[in-house]
């Protein structure tokens, strides 16, 4: 376990490890998973051995719950589904694909959302929501990752290979799939997936 990767003496003792076969879990400050390879080239370690070295990226980012004593529902406009990546037909005839989420609660009406009421209640303290939960992008380091690594890739390229090879879901997909399940707003997977247009 290595705690946290911030410079090049750390990125080489993780990535000389995993090499002699060890299991090496650790972190890097990166806005996306993709961004974690040139990351740590950036930092000095030479792209052959970020290619042979790691097996998956981990993103992760905490979004609000909506508070579930004074949510309140609505009918989302075609932009706000657009911005989601969700497809506004499916949605409205209720086939937008959904992902069971343990703990969820309870999902929304068919056609619509749930969003964070103004003012909110007492408790929630008047904020419309209450505790966080995690979204996440997975990024499995397949011969076509390595690839790229390899070629000095940027993170977008990484990216769209990623999406379009191994059917990676984003953080805003996954932000997407939560709201679906009502756990919270557009607004708040919005917020913090501002760079995560693929």
């Amino acid at each position: 376990m290595v705690g946290e990767i911030r410079d090049l003496e750390t990125a080489e003792i993780a990535i000389q490890a995993s090499l002699t076969g060890h299991l090496v879990l650790s972190t890097i400050h990166t806005n996306d998973a993709a961004g974690g390879i040139t990351r740590l080239v950036d930092l000095g370690v030479q792209p052959f051995l970020v290619a042979s070295s790691l097996m998956a990226l981990l993103a992760q980012r905490l979004v609000r719950r909506l508070c579930r004593d004074c949510c309140e529902a609505y009918r989302p406009t075609e932009e706000d589904l657009l911005s989601l990546n969700l497809d506004p037909t499916k949605f409205f005839a209720g086939q937008a694909r959904r992902v069971r989420f343990k703990g969820e609660g309870v999902p929304p009406p068919p056609g619509m959302l749930y969003r964070a009421r103004e003012g909110g209640c007492q408790s929630c303290l008047n904020a419309g929501y209450k505790g966080r939960t995690a979204i996440y992008e997975l990024l499995m380091v397949d011969e076509q990752t390595r690839q790229l690594a390899i070629k000095n890739a940027d993170a977008g390229t990484i990216k769209r290979a990623a999406i379009e090879g191994g059917g990676m879901r984003t953080l805003r997909e996954d932000g997407a799939q939560k709201v679906l399940a009502g756990m919270t707003s557009p607004a708040e997977v919005l917020m913090i997936t501002t760079g995560d247009e693929t």
